[in-house]
């Protein structure tokens, strides 16, 4: 045995089944048993956390690291500490903002370039449908893509482009036989482009405003159209950071249907509200909109029933000035939030306070991603021969979120100053320690996964 064998040992080991006194045997980076705290074998050095949880390494399926060619935005670097911080062990990249787009095989082959020797934890990469690149589809799977990302809508920046219906019709059938999932951003443009074109006149430093100029209607109307290419392709659906509850009756019915749909939502549709968002307080602009107070408990209805599978944190960082916080104007600011390093507390703070569980946790934010991005078998969950990717974790702390515990290349964030509920004490991944009481391995050793 490896004189490095170690067991994690905690009153409060967060599996499948449940929670209960354990201790995990890891041993060159595999959970190679689980036993009782009391009947650990010789030859394993042993950490022993006492009551505080241990969860599975969290997986983030919906991350905007922006390496190559935009490194000034984030980057491998910044963005797997930031992660590691945030009990995430590992992070699946979106195909966007980053130059090249992942949308060929040599763009992936060039964003695996930059990831060599920069990641703190493991990622893998999902492949672009954008425009005309169907043919692309086929060969971005075989050379390992987890699956494939389009926009129905223009995604923000230049470079990836949307897909129309007859596009997205071109690529379904390559979409379907790879067996991959297409993960979509759910907005369609023409009622966007109504609601915007009635609001030319309004005050855009009005966080109503902005509300308004993306509505409900244009995820609703999008997912249907969905809904129908999944039914005509038969290829695997996700719909990305679903904002508004007004959908979940289609998707309800298109699973009792049988079609292969699934859900994510983030932590920002459930933790603020529009009602409480300031005007010119462009921090909180994402896309699409932060909903209702009301919208925001039918999302958590739909967690509690199983209609949303999953909660990804769309980390989507910027350089401070896209912000435009001084104008304040939130049709000129960059739609995106920050969210690595405070996602878990964000979510365990709603959780606790509506009677979620630590395994419910555990499911939706590492169990449910894993799967999704095809690494069931190996990430997600603690059990017998999965990489030993663990969280330490204290549901009972409260903390102060601060610009220098956010970690990422850009400290600007709408939590900064939020109290909250649960800390990542420290962080392994494959058995190694990464993130530890606030300071970080010294060299990055996260692999391609």
């Amino acid at each position: 045995m490896d004189s490095m064998a170690q067991a994690f040992v905690s009153t409060r080991v967060v599996m499948t089944e449940g929670i209960r006194p354990a201790a995990i045997l890891e041993d060159d980076g595999r959970i190679r048993g689980l036993c009782s705290p009391d009947e650990v074998p010789t030859g394993y050095a042993v950490r022993d956390f006492g009551e505080l949880a241990i969860l599975p390494g969290l997986v983030d399926s919906h991350v905007h690291i922006n390496q190559p060619g935009r490194t000034e935005w984030e980057g491998f670097w910044t963005a797997t500490r930031a992660a590691a911080a945030g009990g995430y062990t590992t992070l699946v990249d979106m195909p966007l903002n980053c130059l090249p787009e992942t949308t060929t095989v040599a763009a992936l082959e060039a964003k695996r370039e930059a990831a060599r020797g920069k990641c703190f934890v493991d990622w893998a990469a999902w492949g672009g449908v954008a425009g005309d690149n169907a043919d692309d589809v086929e060969p971005l799977a075989r050379a390992g893509v987890k699956g494939f990302k389009c926009f129905l809508i223009y995604p923000g920046c230049e470079g990836f482009q949307m897909v129309t219906r007859e596009q997205l019709e071109a690529a379904a059938p390559h979409v379907a036989r790879t067996g991959l999932p297409l993960l979509v951003h759910a907005e369609l443009p023409g009622p966007i482009d109504a609601a915007s074109s009635a609001l030319q006149a309004a005050d855009w430093r009005r966080y109503e405003t902005y509300l308004r100029s993306r509505p409900d209607e244009a995820e609703v109307a999008a997912i249907r159209l969905l809904l129908k290419l999944c039914r005509t392709y038969g290829f695997r659906l996700h719909i990305v950071h679903l904002a508004t509850a007004l959908a979940l009756n289609d998707l309800r019915e298109a699973r009792r249907e049988g079609l292969p749909v699934t859900v994510e939502t983030c932590p920002h549709y459930l933790h603020f509200a529009a009602e409480e968002i300031p005007d010119s307080s462009t921090l909180h602009k994402c896309a699409p909109p932060i909903r209702s107070r009301d919208n925001r408990e039918g999302l958590w209805d739909a967690l509690r029933d199983g209609d949303i599978d999953l909660v990804a944190t769309d980390h989507s960082p910027c350089p401070p000035a896209m912000k435009r916080q001084e104008e304040g104007r939130f049709d000129r600011a960059w739609g995106g939030i920050a969210s690595q390093s405070v996602a878990l507390p964000v979510m365990w703070t709603g959780m606790r306070a509506r009677g979620f569980s630590l395994c419910d946790l555990a499911r939706l934010m590492a169990e449910r991603p894993a799967e999704l991005a095809q690494l069931r078998g190996r990430k997600g969950v603690i059990t017998v021969g999965l990489d030993a990717d663990l969280v330490i974790f204290d549901p009972e702390a409260e903390i102060e979120v601060a610009t220098d515990k956010l970690y990422t290349r850009h400290r600007i964030s709408p939590y900064v100053g939020e109290r909250l509920h649960g800390k990542v004490v420290a962080t392994y991944v494959r058995g190694r320690a990464v993130f530890t009481e606030g300071a970080f391995a010294e060299e990055p050793f996260g692999l391609e996964v």
